[in-house]
C-alpha cells in the first residue's frame, strides 16, 4: 500500500488497484465477504456493492472507455477516480499521486491541476454566459480575469463555438451546450478528462459529430480521457482500450479488436454479437505473417521447395 501523495509510474495517468465501493451499514463486512467469494446479491444485507475488486491502468494520452449496462457500477467507478467518492477498500492514483485518503485542500489541488469532468446533462451555470461557463474552472483556480478570458476565447474556437461567447446556455442547442461543457474541461488544461455518459443525451447525428470532434481534439491535445458509456458502438469507435463491467466487476479489458474477436466469457460475447464488425476490424486485425517468402530470382522450383518444406500452400 502506498502512502497518500506518494509518487508512482510516470507513464501511467490513472491507476485503480483492487478498489471496492460498498454503500450501506456494514461496508467493511461486505468487502471481507466479497474477497472470500461471496456474490453481490449475497452481501446485500451488509450493503450495496457498487464496485467490486476493480483494477485498471490508463496510460497517458489514451482514450480508455468503461462500458456497461445500467447498474454495472461504471458511474460509481469514475467518481472513485477523482475522489468524489472514497473507496471502501483499494487505492487510486492520478498522474503519479495516490489520492486515496486525501481530503480538503490537498484533494482540491489535485483535482484543479490534474482532473476535469464532463457530465451527461452538461451541468452549466444558467445565469452565466458561454464564455463565463468555459472560464469557470480557471476562476475557481484563481486565474487572473484577463488570462482566463483569453484562454476561454481560445477554447471557444477550439470547440467550434466562436462568436457564441456572450450567449446564455438556454440560447444554445443540446449539442452546443455539450461543447460548452467540453470547452470548460479543456480550458482548465488538466491532464485527465473524465467523461460520464457525456454524449448520451444528444441526438444520434449530433452525438456522432461530438464523437468525431473528441477524437480530433484528443489527437491534437494529447489528453488522457476516461469515457463512460453504455453504448457498445460508441465504445468501439472511441476507445483505444475498453473495460467491460458487469455487476460491479470489470470482466474484460482490451482493445476493441480483442474484445470483439476474443471475448472473455459468454456475457461479453453476447454483448458484442450485434456490433458492426466492419467499423472495428481492419485487414491488419486479421493479417498473419507470411510463412513462405521467396525471391523472383529463385524461380518456381525454389518456390515449390520452400512451400513443401514449410508445408504451406502459398508463398509470397
Amino acid at each position: 500500500m502506498r502512502a497518500c501523495g506518494e509518487q508512482v509510474s510516470e507513464s501511467v495517468a490513472v491507476e485503480a488497484r483492487n478498489i471496492y465501493k460498498v454503500f450501506g451499514r456494514k461496508p467493511q463486512d461486505a468487502v471481507r465477504r466479497l474477497r472470500d467469494g461471496a456474490t453481490r446479491q449475497e452481501v446485500s444485507g451488509q450493503g450495496t456493492a457498487a464496485v467490486i475488486d476493480a483494477g485498471l491502468t490508463v496510460n497517458r494520452g489514451e482514450i480508455f472507455v468503461v462500458m456497461g449496462l445500467s447498474g454495472s457500477g461504471k458511474s460509481t467507478l469514475i467518481r472513485l477516480l477523482n475522489g468524489l467518492l472514497e473507496p471502501t477498500a483499494g487505492e487510486v492514483d492520478v498522474m503519479g499521486t495516490t489520492i486515496t485518503g486525501l481530503t480538503g485542500k490537498r484533494l482540491r489541488e489535485v483535482r484543479q491541476r490534474h482532473i476535469s469532468m464532463v457530465f451527461q446533462h452538461f451541468a452549466l451555470l444558467p445565469h452565466r454566459t458561454v464564455l463565463d461557463n468555459i472560464a469557470y474552472g480557471l476562476e475557481v483556480r484563481g486565474t487572473p480575469s484577463a488570462e482566463r478570458r483569453a484562454r476561454a476565447e481560445e477554447v471557444l474556437e477550439l470547440v467550434g463555438l466562436g462568436g457564441w461567447g456572450d450567449k446564455l446556455p438556454s440560447e444554445l442547442s443540446g449539442g452546443m451546450q455539450q461543447r460548452v461543457g467540453l470547452g470548460r474541461a479543456l480550458a482548465a488544461d488538466t491532464d485527465v478528462l473524465l467523461m460520464d455518459e457525456a454524449f448520451s443525451a444528444l441526438d444520434p447525428l449530433i452525438r456522432r459529430e461530438m464523437q468525431e470532434q473528441l477524437l480530433e481534439l484528443q489527437a491534437s491535445l494529447g489528453k488522457t480521457i476516461v469515457f463512460i458509456t453504455h453504448d457498445l458502438n460508441e465504445a468501439m469507435f472511441l476507445g483505444d482500450r475498453i473495460a467491460v463491467m458487469r455487476d460491479g466487476r470489470i470482466v474484460q479489458t482490451g482493445t476493441p479488436e480483442e474484445i470483439l474477436t476474443d471475448p472473455a466469457n459468454d456475457y461479453v460475447a453476447s454483448f458484442v454479437q450485434d456490433v458492426d464488425r466492419a467499423r472495428v476490424l481492419t485487414a491488419a486485425s486479421v493479417m498473419e505473417p507470411a510463412r513462405a517468402l521467396v525471391t523472383v530470382a529463385g524461380g518456381p522450383r525454389a518456390a515449390m521447395r520452400t512451400m513443401r518444406d514449410l508445408q504451406t500452400s502459398a508463398a509470397f
